[in-house]
């Protein structure tokens, strides 16, 4: 077994890497924080693909979480709140190497199978959604939370739910929940179900038989999506254009679901949910992930900078009470032109693939570890944890 290097705060490295047989196994090592990537951790796991790609004795890549509360609770919320005080250098250079590495992921020409057991917010969705092959159990719970706290989805979230069926991934991103395995399957981010217990004996198979074979053999009938029955409302009321006229729908339907759904969506930042929305159609018609990804990182950047992202930290993380004061504090003062320039070029900064190609695909983020290494960090489970959805 070989290990990652140790980092100053702790004498466990944050990512163990295994090669047992013919697999390499890659392990989030930071249970306390619910593996929430670091700048640190995003540069390891792309120097692990890179090894393992040339490898002839790796024939698969496995990724999993330590500890027992999930795979990864996403990245470090504080962490890009101070940074973003600071003209959000740092955040771009991370945000580049990890959306960079999402692509990786989502074309790597050997089979990666990630184990989505228990939590799976934000950037862990990044590093498991994208893969070959996606396995869910009874424990997962995945989600993009990032409205709650006046953010918008990333590392190709908005690819993945602007491609879920119907208007399932419109409701996921606007209200912010979770949803449990089946509901993940039903929306296309996952392929295999397996009951939590078996994914010890699973991950063994993998280490002298192909992947496919392997999760053939193990996949489950899923439970019945607790979403599907659900499908009519969401359908027809995340179906417009606009959240106003969305939120009319809901509050309109017959379903006291699709009435709860409203008042869930109108505790969100307004606007967020109108840059959320544009991003998600806008997804639609763009070819491929990698342009996704460009779209992405141009409107978090912006959104990093704008007041509302700092609010969201502040109510829900930093002094938690829960009530953020949006500004503007309403849908109807969102201005168009106000979305419309997330969407803009970045000033004075190059956009996602010029920036890689500036730096190098293969460059190791210094400036930022330390600022994002903390076991103690903030992580997307703690905004999840305050509703329930």
């Amino acid at each position: 077994m070989t290990e990652a290097p140790n980092t100053p705060e702790t004498s466990e490295p944050e990512i163990r890497l295994e090669r047992r047989g013919h697999l390499g196994h890659l392990i989030l090592n930071r249970p306390k924080a619910i593996n929430a990537l670091t700048a640190n951790m995003v540069s390891l796991i792309g120097e692990a693909l890179d090894a393992w790609e040339h490898d002839d004795g790796v024939a698969t890549v496995l990724l999993s979480g330590a500890g027992e509360r999930g795979l990864c609770a996403g990245g470090d919320i504080v962490a890009l709140y101070r940074d973003a005080g600071n003209g959000g250098r740092e955040s771009a250079d991370f945000w580049a190497e990890e959306y960079e590495l999402n692509a990786r992921i989502s074309s790597y020409p050997k089979p990666y199978v990630a184990l989505m057991d228990g939590i799976v917010l934000g950037g862990g969705v990044g590093v498991s959604a994208h893969a070959r092959h996606r396995v869910v159990t009874e424990r997962t719970k995945v989600g993009m939370p990032e409205t709650g706290i006046g953010f918008v989805p990333d590392i190709g979230g908005t690819y993945l739910l602007s491609r879920a069926p119907g208007e399932l991934g419109t409701h996921a991103a606007l209200t912010a929940g979770t949803m449990t395995g089946a509901d993940a399957l039903l929306l296309g981010l996952a392929d295999v179900y397996v009951d939590s217990s078996r994914l010890g004996e699973l991950s063994a198979e993998l280490e002298h038989r192909q992947a496919d074979e392997v999760l053939q053999d193990f996949a489950q009938e899923a439970p019945e999506p607790s979403l599907a029955a659900a499908r009519e409302w969401i359908d027809e009321c995340f179906a417009y254009d606009d959240v106003e006229t969305i939120i009319d729908a809901l509050l309109r339907s017959e379903s006291g679901d699709a009435n709860a759904a409203a008042a869930v969506v109108l505790t969100k930042s307004p606007s967020a949910l109108k840059v959320t929305l544009q991003s998600l159609r806008r997804a639609r018609d763009l070819p491929d992930l990698r342009s996704v990804l460009e779209q992405e990182y141009r409107v978090s950047l912006h959104a990093l900078t704008a007041p509302d992202f700092a609010e969201g930290v502040r109510a829900q993380v930093i002094d938690k009470d829960r009530s953020p004061q949006w500004m503007p504090a309403t849908l109807a003062e969102v201005r168009q032109g106000d979305v419309d320039s997330y969407f803009a070029p970045l000033d004075g900064r190059p956009d996602l693939w010029e920036h890689r190609k500036a730096h190098g695909t293969n460059d190791t983020v210094t400036s930022n570890d330390k600022a994002i290494r903390n076991d103690n960090a903030i992580s997307s489970d703690e905004l999840i944890s305050q509703e329930q959805r």
